[in-house]
């Protein structure tokens, strides 16, 4: 059984104008995502800005409730989970919050800050929870004497070994890495990919590693999950999605992404989307991605494909939501006239 399991998980924010604050619209941010992770795993959550990855996150872990769908943790339903039971579920799921600016309280000492969910959850006596705080202070590359400073004494890279810190404290099993390191430097950012490494291998962590930046998350993730407009399109592992991308959205990330080999950056084909990402307030009808798709036939105007294997070589877990995917046979990349027949989203019953 998965460690998390996330079915149909939707979140929509209603529009609301006016003095009376009448809704006159909806923004449409996760739209019926679903995937697993597996224990020990990290799961690259990848997309553009808006594509409602932080979102899906969030609503994961109750930040903000979501509007339907279910997730699952140890065969838990977060979803219809009390008060009482949530604070327990917390103690197995923790978040590391993208901007390290923002996410520590100015007014509190780092001892405060890391050892609050101790607190809370009544861990230990204060001098067991102030021995656990130097620990973790240690753990992430700190040391004890940072204890008694405040946030504002610290270098970005610094809070947010403090957020790392803050987030093992209570020994989790999930974290939701919500663009950990998008706010730092890049020399740091290296540093913060390999603690966050360190860490899973010693404490058996499990990871969801939201991100848009394509090259951290193949150094990371295990398996990877492309975002746009609201929709997982392909979910992969992360080697077969890197050398082999089946969406057209996907191909047009990777061919982005810098290679540092000036022969082969120059040699390489850089495909350009064209217009704009619609707006989540108002998705294209069909395929959410059909717009802007070199692909794109009649048939993706009328109903979003399903996320479907396309069926690969023997073991791989490969699959996107598209009518004409570039299938590997063989090693040959081909891409079919005739719609994929199984992406055809399922006819109501009894129609």
């Amino acid at each position: 059984m998965s460690l998390l399991e996330v079915r149909d998980l939707t979140k929509h924010f209603p529009i609301k104008t006016g003095v009376l604050k009448r809704q006159t619209g909806t923004v449409y941010a996760v739209d019926g995502v679903s995937f697993s992770v597996e224990k020990g795993e990290t799961l690259g959550l990848v997309g553009e800005s808006g594509c409602g990855k932080s979102t899906a996150g969030r609503s994961i872990l109750r930040l903000i409730e979501a509007t339907a769908g279910e997730v699952t943790f140890e065969g838990i339903d977060v979803m219809r989970a009390s008060r009482a039971d949530m604070q327990k579920l917390r103690r197995d799921m923790q978040v590391i919050f993208q901007d390290p600016y923002a996410s520590l309280n100015p007014r509190m000492r780092v001892r405060d800050i890391v050892g609050e969910s101790l607190k809370i959850h009544k861990v230990g006596t204060p001098a067991e929870r102030k021995k656990r705080v130097f620990e973790l202070l240690e753990t992430v590359g700190l040391s004890a004497e940072h204890a008694e400073r405040y946030p504002h004494e610290f270098s970005g890279g610094q809070r947010q070994r403090i957020g790392i810190a803050r987030a093992l404290a209570l020994n989790p099993k999930l974290i939701i890495c919500d663009e950990p390191v998008s706010a730092l430097d890049v020399s740091i950012r290296a540093q913060v990919i390999n603690l966050l490494e360190d860490l899973q291998d010693e404490f058996d962590l499990t990871y969801v590693f939201i991100a848009h930046d394509l090259s951290v998350v193949k150094h990371i993730s295990d398996r990877v999950a492309v975002m746009y407009l609201g929709k997982i399109v392909e979910i992969s592992d992360s080697a077969v999605l890197y050398d082999r991308p089946q969406h057209p959205y996907t191909e047009a990330l990777l061919s982005a992404v810098p290679i540092p080999d000036p022969h082969t950056e120059r040699a390489r084909r850089r495909i350009i989307l064209e217009g704009d990402v619609p707006s989540p307030a108002n998705p294209p009808s069909g395929c959410v991605f059909h717009p802007r798709c070199p692909r794109s036939q009649p048939v993706c105007a009328e109903a979003m494909p399903r996320l479907v294997s396309t069926g690969g070589d023997a073991g791989e877990r490969h699959e996107v939501a598209c009518y004409f995917p570039a299938r590997f046979i063989g090693g040959e990349r081909t891409v079919t006239e005739e719609p994929f027949a199984e992406a055809r989203p399922e006819a109501p019953a009894g129609s």
